[in-house]
């Protein structure tokens, strides 16, 4: 098989999450264990950092890869779900796999997918592991895909855990309480392992204080320890001032991701340092500035507040529940525009009248969907919209929609695209 054939295999041959939702989900680690059993249990042969959280943990973890890469480090970065080549997923210092590996990985063991029966992301964390134990990594940064008690990536023992925030998303599968999410993501804390909690949340932080207090592990709340002043996010970057607890004091740090959430990530990331210099790496303050300066350029960051047309403004992000929505209607508040064209999307299992009610009745609306099975009927998108007085035309693809939306536009107006990550995919 070529590697378009070996990608159609796997998407036929294994359930998938991104595609059919919440019947693609193992809800245990045994199949990711009985791959990486065959493979030699290729997880224990390098360092990692496991990431989690609702929102965040994805601007994290290519934040924390390059910061490691600006420091010298060979560094490993498994994320999901890509964009736009499911390369994306595996990188080692910004580069993908290549796609003779991804090849090579599926002819060889076929028949232990076969008798395994794993999901595609079971499958994914398996060729992550193998990869970057073959390339000999010295670190690699591990976002969690779903929740972090039983997603796949939690059967590593990291030097560092990170836990962004916590919101409400797949409530179906991690609980319909924060304190329930909350329990599902603190299972990445590992004994005796410092973890970094980027939000402080009335409702959630007792669960991490007792998961942590179990297993004699550091508990590090990011806000104790960084405080980002003058923080300022324009169209090409995030600049700000940082105050750490321990006395030091940066002037004009900048970063390339910008958008006002990305200062809560910012600060979690900051927060790391101390722990990660214990862990044995050498990181010093211009490997933190030029790390945060060049992500996009080290990682291939794609998707976060991404501008991709200057006249008129028109710009995409994949904030898909309902925290971030709201960071992002706060982020187009910012903006200077005369009238709003809000492209959207959204998948089936959200909690959609929760999201409709934030959004603004003052735009026109162009209702679609991505190409995947997953993908909530524009018709019916448009029928519950129209209960909050969102008014718009349907389109059947996201590509109709945006060409409507670019045909409507003035040149002094802001086109949004977004609602689903994979509406955003399909537009960049």
């Amino acid at each position: 098989m070529n590697y378009q054939e070996t990608l159609s295999y796997l998407y036929d041959q294994l359930p998938m999450f991104t595609r059919i939702g919440s019947a693609a989900i193992k809800k245990d680690l045994t199949n990711t264990l009985a791959l990486c059993k065959a493979l030699g249990n290729p997880q224990t042969k390098f360092k990692t950092i496991h990431v989690a959280g609702t929102n965040g943990k994805g601007s994290t973890s290519h934040m924390l890869a390059s910061i490691l890469q600006e420091a010298g480090y060979k560094t490993g970065l498994y994320t999901s779900p890509h964009l736009t080549d499911f390369r994306e997923r595996i990188r080692i210092n910004g580069n993908m796999i290549s796609e003779q590996k991804v090849i090579d990985f599926v002819a060889q063991h076929q028949e232990l997918f076969e008798s395994v029966k794993p999901s595609f992301f079971e499958w994914t964390v398996a060729l992550c592991f193998q990869h970057f134990a073959t390339e000999k990594v010295d670190i690699a940064i591990i976002e969690t895909g779903l929740g972090g008690r039983l997603d796949s990536t939690n059967i590593i023992e990291p030097v560092l855990s990170v836990i962004t925030n916590i919101g409400w998303d797949h409530t179906d599968l991690l609980g319909d309480t924060l304190p329930k999410i909350a329990f599902e993501k603190a299972g990445i804390i590992k004994g005796k392992t410092p973890v970094v909690i980027g939000e402080y949340q009335e409702e959630t932080f007792p669960v991490f204080k007792e998961k942590s207090k179990i297993g004699e592990s550091e508990l590090i709340l990011a806000m104790q320890k960084v405080n980002l002043l003058y923080f300022n996010s324009s169209i090409n970057q995030s600049a700000f001032d940082v105050q750490f607890q321990f006395g030091l004091y940066w002037k004009n740090v900048c970063s390339d991701l910008t958008g006002i959430y990305q200062e809560k990530n910012i600060r979690t990331v900051l927060a790391c340092l101390e722990p990660m210099r214990k862990a044995g790496f050498l990181i010093n303050e211009q490997n933190l500035r030029d790390g945060l300066s060049f992500v996009k350029k080290n990682t291939g960051l794609l998707g976060r507040w991404q501008i991709l047309n200057k006249e008129p403004l028109t710009i995409c992000d994949t904030g898909h529940n309902i925290n971030g929505i709201a960071y992002v209607l706060e982020q187009i508040g910012q903006q200077n525009f005369e009238h709003l064209h809000f492209v959207i999307g959204m998948v089936k299992d959200k909690d959609i009248v929760k999201i409709l009610a934030l959004l603004p009745v003052n735009a026109t609306y162009y209702f679609t969907k991505a190409n995947i099975p997953r993908a909530l009927s524009e018709l019916d998108l448009q029928s519950q919209a129209s209960n909050f007085q969102l008014k718009g035309k349907t389109y059947p693809s996201v590509k109709e929609a945006i060409a409507a939306a670019n045909n409507a536009a003035s040149i002094n107006d802001l086109i949004f695209i977004g609602g689903s990550t994979f509406v955003v995919a399909e537009a960049i």
